[in-house]
């Protein structure tokens, strides 16, 4: 069915979000839209969704990271969530040379012969992401602060890029991280567990789609959106071969999309 109708989808701009945005745009391209992607930071396309500049949002964290936003957006504008992309979860992260026998929680960090070794400076992404809100607390509610620990926001280089260089030098570092992310593909990373539950939950990524736009989807293209099924370690391979790799990330996408659906 050939539509010729314009959609204009809200991207969170991390890799992993546009990965799962290509995958969208695909399948549009396919129904016959003509597709424009926005890339924005995570509130900020929220508010674009509400404003009305975006038709859809892609990957949403559902309820746990990005839950307050949609609650906030749909005070006024009425939201549907379809499919299940994947089931992304914010975590804390150790290079698997770390002694699990010496780092398998977080209060661990504590201990005198890990401070010995750890670096202290915990370095993050952009400060609207859920796993830089959480990690924020976490320094917080462990007394890790008090211990010389600090949490830093920045970009996903300066995360991913501190992450690497630490584990050349075989250095002991903590990665403030989630699933999927194409460091998991490339690298075994240890999970710090969490007593406290400051992580949040298993949330479920979606795609968000404002009330007063579903008129543009015959109800068999709606039905074709909420049947999206990706997975984490899809979309952390996907994300390797662009980010790492260096590939078209819509040829990437396109090629999976004929191979597996």
């Amino acid at each position: 069915m050939i539509s010729n109708k314009k959609i204009t989808i809200g991207v969170t701009n991390l890799s992993f979000h546009r990965i799962a945005a290509s995958l969208v745009t695909n399948i549009l391209l396919d129904m016959g839209f003509e597709v424009n992607r926005i890339y924005e930071h995570h509130e900020k396309n929220f508010q674009n969704l509400k404003e009305g500049k975006t038709d859809l949002l892609t990957s949403a964290w559902l309820p746990s990271s990005h839950g307050g936003y949609r609650a906030e957006v749909q005070k006024t504008v009425p939201l549907t969530n379809l499919g299940l992309h994947y089931k992304p979860y914010a975590l804390w992260g150790v290079p698997e040379y770390v002694s699990k026998k010496a780092v398998t929680e977080v209060k661990d960090l504590l201990k005198p012969e890990v401070l010995a070794k750890m670096n202290r400076r915990i370095q993050g992404i952009n400060p609207g992401a859920g796993i830089s809100r959480f990690s924020a607390q976490m320094i917080t509610d462990y007394n890790l602060g008090e211990a010389g620990y600090s949490f830093h926001t920045g970009t996903e280089e300066d995360c991913f890029s501190a992450f690497e260089n630490a584990v050349a030098n075989k250095e002991w570092i903590v990665v403030p991280l989630w699933k999927p992310q194409f460091l998991h593909y490339k690298h075994k990373i240890r999970e710090l567990k969490d007593p406290k539950g400051l992580l949040g939950v298993v949330d479920e990524a979606v795609l968000l789609i404002r009330d007063d736009k579903k008129d543009l989807f015959s109800s068999e293209q709606l039905k074709v959106l909420d049947s999206l099924r990706f997975g984490n370690d899809v979309i952390a391979e996907l994300d390797y071969k662009v980010s790492v790799e260096g590939m078209d990330i819509d040829k990437v996408t396109k090629t999976w999309l004929e191979q597996n659906r």
